[in-house]
């Protein structure tokens, strides 16, 4: 851990709360705003998230299944499959694009061609492009953010805290 967290402090909350409150409350909001309003499928929405969570190497936000009511979580063989993304038959074309713009976006952003962006435009709307382009770069910050200051290796999912 980077930070000093003070005796009986949640990280996250400590953090993002308490030493910059305003900047934090923002980053927050706009954190919780993509997984509430978020109108992508669950498995593209999660193949995304995974990817750039593979990427950041934060070990909370790989801990971590999307839940949303009326669906179920992704199956546990979706983190490798998502790792495996170009090759893997457990995704349809929506969700292998999915994975393979949050890897771009992250690590190769000034090589997305009129190529990625003709696939892209076959199978997302233009409102899907925009909302998942919002969503990995709140992914991408946060997530590194909170690997980068060691908050990920303190945090704990509230089910891992009940076992």
């Amino acid at each position: 851990m980077r930070i000093d967290i003070p005796e009986g402090a949640e990280p996250i909350p400590y953090v993002w709360g308490d030493m910059v409150p305003r900047i934090g409350h923002a980053a927050s909001v706009f954190s919780m705003s993509v997984y509430e309003y978020s109108t992508l499928g669950l498995r593209e929405f999660e193949a995304a998230r995974l990817r750039i969570a593979q990427i950041n190497g934060c070990l909370f936000c790989l801990d971590w299944r999307t839940e949303r009511e009326g669906e179920e979580k992704v199956d546990a063989g979706f983190l490798d499959a998502v790792a495996q993304w170009r090759t893997t038959d457990a995704f349809d074309e929506r969700t292998r694009l999915a994975a393979e713009y949050a890897e771009r976006y992250a690590v190769d952003h000034l090589n997305l061609d009129d190529e990625f962006w003709d696939r892209m435009k076959a199978h997302y709307t233009q409102a899907e492009i925009v909302e998942l382009s919002m969503s990995i770069g709140s992914w991408l910050a946060f997530g590194r953010l909170n690997h980068v200051l060691g908050l990920d290796s303190v945090c704990v999912l509230p089910s891992a805290q009940s076992s």
